[in-house]
């Protein structure tokens, strides 16, 4: 299989997994969890979540990349944009979803993870810690 088709095969088992209504052959009901990996660790959670649309260089040619209507953000270049501070809180609320940039963080199909990784009531403070290792891990792709 082609790397381009292995790429939107991925994006229509996500975008299966987070669409509402009601589950179509192969999809989730909503009331199903989405399995969360056993690490808490940054790089295994972004390359777990977010590598598929950032890619695994974090400059936004993931595999599912050229499917999507607005181009996934180069993550490396936050800290240049931001006038030379990384943007940890805004990176943050971004991936908890408190914070929201219509199309410039996907569309709407698009997971936000906070509420993912905190899914589990006995993992809920987990969640938070899963945020916070995946905007630090974010923060050393910075490009110097």
């Amino acid at each position: 299989m082609s790397a381009k088709l292995r790429g939107l095969v991925t994006l229509g088992v996500v975008l299966c997994q987070f669409s509402s209504g009601t589950p179509q052959p192969g999809q989730r009901a909503e009331s199903e969890p989405v399995k969360l990996i056993d690490s808490i660790r940054g790089p295994d959670l972004y390359r777990s979540y977010c590598a598929v649309c950032h890619g695994v260089d974090a400059k936004g040619n993931g595999p599912m990349a050229a499917a999507l209507k607005a181009a996934p953000t180069n993550l490396t270049t936050l800290t240049k944009r931001n006038k030379g501070r990384f943007p940890a809180e805004v990176v943050r609320k971004t991936i908890s979803g408190e914070q929201t940039f219509g199309l410039s963080h996907g569309p709407p199909e698009m997971p936000v993870w906070g509420p993912i990784f905190s899914q589990v009531t006995r993992d809920q403070d987990l969640g938070l810690v899963r945020i916070d290792n995946l905007v630090r891990y974010i923060e050393t792709l910075q490009l110097k």
